[in-house]
């Protein structure tokens, strides 16, 4: 039994390094939270905490994406951030409220993650010094995210958001292969999907990504950034300043 439960560890700590956050943690710590991790499959189009819904379990995505939206009391829907292998969702169990507040998860990219119950990791949050530097330093990165996604939908033009978003989600998921509708995409940048349509044609006119029936292939990541805003880079770095590498996490007083 010692033995079966020493090599179900190794390969949650496996899977576990995927996330960012997970493997950012001391190995004692993380340790302690290996048992009550689950590995779960993240359907496409899965909805998680729906507004005012209470959270009783925390998800880090490993190879999977979703959408952070607001919906209006008219039922429209606006995307305010993406997440993925950097993120955990379900951050308000340890910010002082259990419940959602009007923001909505979707799974925009299938593929798993790591499932944990609210109450565990919030008793490890209370006690732990390192696991509130490392969650609070990550919330301050979702902020500037949130921060920057609303900015740009303002101020920037659907070219530029586009690849925004495409490089946002291939950041999440290190893949080049997006399965993608036109429909969904219109929905997350609240732009019409003869709109989306123009503008992927555009792009894939540039040699950028190739576009065929909700399936979206990178060609060029470097070249997508250059077509992109500053919105991308202005994020990833902030991320990176705060989260920084493992070791560098490691090493908070």
């Amino acid at each position: 039994m010692g033995y079966y439960l020493l090599i179900n560890l190794f390969a949650v700590q496996d899977m576990a390094a995927q996330n960012r956050l997970l493997d950012a943690l001391p190995r004692e710590l993380y340790e302690r939270l290996a048992p009550n991790l689950k590995l779960v499959v993240m359907k496409r189009g899965q909805f998680l905490h729906e507004p005012n819904e209470l959270i009783t379990d925390l998800y880090f995505p490993l190879d999977c994406a979703l959408s952070i939206t607001i919906t209006m009391n008219n039922g429209s829907t606006a995307e305010t951030g993406i997440a993925g292998k950097r993120d955990v969702i379900g951050i308000n169990a340890f910010m002082g409220g259990r419940e959602t507040t009007q923001t909505a998860y979707i799974v925009q990219v299938a593929g798993s993650a790591m499932k944990i119950n609210a109450n565990v990791l919030l008793d490890e949050f209370d006690r732990n010094k390192q696991m509130r530097d490392v969650m609070l330093r990550y919330t301050q990165a979702f902020i500037a995210q949130v921060s920057q996604t609303t900015a740009c939908n303002s101020l920037h033009n659907v070219e530029q958001r586009l690849a925004r978003w495409l490089l946002e989600v291939q950041d999440r998921i290190d893949k080049n292969n997006l399965k993608l509708t036109q429909e969904f995409i219109a929905d997350m940048l609240g732009v019409r999907r003869s709109g989306v349509t123009q503008t992927a044609q555009k792009l894939q006119d540039k040699g950028l990504i190739r576009y065929h029936r909700g399936d979206v292939e990178i060609l060029d990541l470097q070249g997508l950034e250059a077509c992109s805003c500053e919105c991308f880079k202005t994020v990833k770095e902030e991320y990176d300043r705060l989260l920084g590498e493992k070791r560098e996490l490691l090493a908070l007083p």
